[in-house]
């Protein structure tokens, strides 16, 4: 029976293409019954604009001439593919080095495995300030930082796609998405008080408890429960315990001293005002997280390679001082070794950049949010059932639109003023809808970095049983009851005791 249930469990790739095939069939369904819904969009200039949003069906000629005509540009295009194979080779060099291995085996020795995977937890959850570049790094680096703690490698991916995830909606500082959502959260205030405003340290508290209160029950929940699940792995390669001589020491120091010194020189570049810096940011924006992170920003642009850069002086100059790295022939073998094998990995990636395409191109995911959005005024709550019906809201739509710009313009249209009119502020209620997608972030394969987490599990899986996708989401499920628990307990609370959100920013108006 076990090896008929081994051999009837699907692979992440054949599950992609059943999920690709069934939205296909339920678009032109959905699209029959004409599925549509309309949803009020602040403009910029403070007018509700009315928009009407149908279902897009796929299951017609026109829609299989779209699948076909934009598969391969949509995967040239698909910014995980890029930015893991850019990252990989930063990564291949610092682990044939030896430099990771040294590193993390030093980490691990003299830390308690708690606080390692506390550590890593709170760089995820702290890591929304860089964007999405947090899934392509910290996942390849958590499966080698247990693997040469000698723990499961699966348990680092798990805590650290969770922790990424998790943490997507929780930034104590302003990032460039939550710069473009208080744009759209003062657009439709206006609608309400056209003089109202919001400040860019508005959100600091309560985004600073809750980013240290998650960072400590995504901790748990990995030590408590998702590793007795995973269980042991089977290490194939035993060998001695890893010592460090002289020689790794010395190649430590070397990486560690060039690598800080390229810091220092970028750190130098985004600051301004002082003399010959700030040449990366972009001096027209207004607000400094916008001159480092807008479109037109070489730092914003320019930030995977410099990361990649980064990562491949650590593995040259620690190969220098440890002499792992002996000639040009040695670098150039460092620099592709984390490509090899990577083709399942593409592949799977392939076929997600497909799926995550026409479920955009069906509109399926705005549908939902807009007639979900529409329900807020339609149900008529105030106070503690409305905080909640919004972070409700926001955690379910959040499963069919993960982008946070485009969810939040179709629901802020409707929650700002009737959050307003039950005298809460504009900027709790941002904070609530932020809170509520946190929670399901990771529960949801339309996300784009959904696929890193699938395949590295994938890589790392030591059973000959694939990990299957929905297995993969079975990890993620009790981060996501916990987290979203805890987050929704912490709003309850703040908006019972009145406390301020951050500096000027309040919870009840």
């Amino acid at each position: 029976m076990n090896k008929f249930k081994n051999r009837m469990t699907l692979h992440p790739i054949m599950t992609f293409v059943i999920l690709i095939a069934a939205t296909i069939v339920f678009s032109g369904f959905l699209s029959l019954l004409g599925m549509q819904a309309t949803y009020n969009r602040v403009s910029t200039s403070g007018e509700l604009v009315s928009n009407l949003v149908s279902v897009q069906s796929l299951l017609s000629l026109s829609g299989l001439k779209y699948i076909f005509t934009t598969t391969v540009a949509n995967f040239v295009s698909f910014a995980p593919l890029s930015m893991l194979l850019i990252v990989l080779i930063g990564i291949g060099v610092m682990e044939k080095s030896g430099f990771l291995k040294t590193a993390f085996t030093l980490l691990t020795k003299y830390c308690k495995k708690n606080t390692i995977t506390f550590v890593l937890v709170l760089i995820g959850v702290s890591s929304s300030i860089v964007g999405d570049l947090g899934y392509i790094v910290l996942i390849p680096l958590s499966a080698l930082l247990f693997k040469y703690g000698r723990r499961n490698p699966l348990i680092g991916i798990t805590a650290a796609f969770a922790s990424l995830s998790c943490g997507s909606g929780l930034s104590i500082l302003l990032t460039a998405i939550d710069s473009a959502l208080r744009t759209t959260t003062l657009n439709s205030a206006s609608l309400i008080d056209s003089n109202y405003n919001i400040g860019v340290m508005a959100f600091f508290l309560i985004m600073a408890v809750a980013l240290i209160l998650t960072s400590i029950i995504i901790t748990i929940v990995t030590e408590k429960i998702v590793a007795e699940k995973l269980g042991k792995y089977d290490f194939k390669d035993e060998e001695e315990e890893f010592e460090i001589g002289k020689k790794e020491t010395k190649g430590l120091i070397f990486g560690l001293g060039a690598g800080l010194i390229y810091i220092i020189f970028f750190i130098y570049n985004i600051i301004p005002g002082l003399p010959l810096s700030g040449s990366l940011l972009d001096y027209s924006q207004n607000f400094y997280i916008d001159k480092l992170f807008s479109v037109n920003s070489f730092f914003s642009n320019g930030f995977v390679f410099i990361i990649m850069m980064l990562f491949v002086i650590l593995g040259l100059f620690y190969g220098i001082g440890a002499k792992t790295i002996k000639n040009n022939k040695d670098f150039a073998e460092d620099l592709g070794h984390s490509l090899d094998e990577i083709g399942k990995i593409i592949v799977l990636i392939l076929f997600a950049s497909v799926f995550i395409n026409i479920f955009k191109r069906t509109e399926i995911g705005t549908v939902i949010t807009a007639l979900f959005a529409n329900s807020i005024s339609a149900l008529n709550f105030s106070g503690i059932p409305l905080i909640i019906l919004v972070f409700i809201i926001s955690a379910i739509t959040t499963l069919f639109l993960p982008s946070p710009i485009a969810k939040w313009a179709i629901i802020s249209g409707t929650a700002i003023p009737v959050l307003m009119t039950s005298n809460i502020s504009p900027e709790f209620a941002q904070t609530i809808f932020r809170f509520g997608e946190s929670m399901t972030m990771g529960l949801t394969p339309v996300l784009a970095y959904f696929v890193i987490y699938l395949a590295y599990m994938d890589k790392y899986n030591d059973n000959e049983k694939p990990i299957a996708l929905f297995q993969s989401l079975r990890y993620q499920l009790p981060y996501a009851m916990c987290v979203g628990a805890l987050l929704l307990a912490l709003l309850i609370v703040w908006y019972l005791i009145g406390l301020p959100i951050g500096v000027g920013g309040v919870a009840i108006i």
